[in-house]
């Protein structure tokens, strides 16, 4: 791989670094600044509709985590360089979300595409995260997040 390849291999790292990161610290303003302007986000049911666009992603995002303490991880990255200015990756991931009353944990993928902007910096353009297995104290809370979830698999 040629050397400006690996430099951008390392900044699309350091990108999604970023994003755990303010996620968890609940910094929105610097959260919004990894994501183009026209993001898309699909989480959640598969019949629910994505989240487009920076500001309404921020929101989503904050409004449902903002009262919670949350690790997220994310681990093993395979991306793949679609074009000078764009790629795609698979992120295994790992996340604890508590608050009052409700303990979470949940093993899935992240599934995005990357672009680089005008300003030269990576941004994420699409965002779907997909789930293997959440272990929740809520289990409608756990079916919310894990809809293919099959029975047996629903834990609280």
């Amino acid at each position: 791989m040629e050397p400006e390849r690996l430099a951008d291999l390392e900044a699309i790292k350091q990108l999604k670094a970023r994003y755990f990161r303010h996620m968890d610290g609940k910094d929105w303003e610097a959260y919004a600044d990894v994501f183009t302007e026209d993001c898309v986000m699909q989480n959640g049911p598969s019949d629910q509709p994505p989240v487009s666009g920076r500001a309404k992603l921020v929101e989503y995002v904050s409004s449902n985590i903002q009262h919670m303490i949350t690790v997220h991880h994310g681990h093993m990255p395979e991306i793949t360089f679609t074009s000078e200015d764009q790629a795609k990756g698979i992120w295994a991931m790992f996340d604890r979300l508590r608050a009052p009353g409700l303990e979470m944990d949940g093993f899935g993928h992240y599934h995005e595409e990357y672009r680089r902007c005008s300003d030269g910096r990576w941004r994420i353009s699409y965002t779907r995260l997909t789930r293997l297995w959440v272990r929740s104290s809520n289990p409608e809370m756990t079916n919310g997040l894990w809809p293919e979830a099959p029975d047996w698999a629903v834990q609280s």
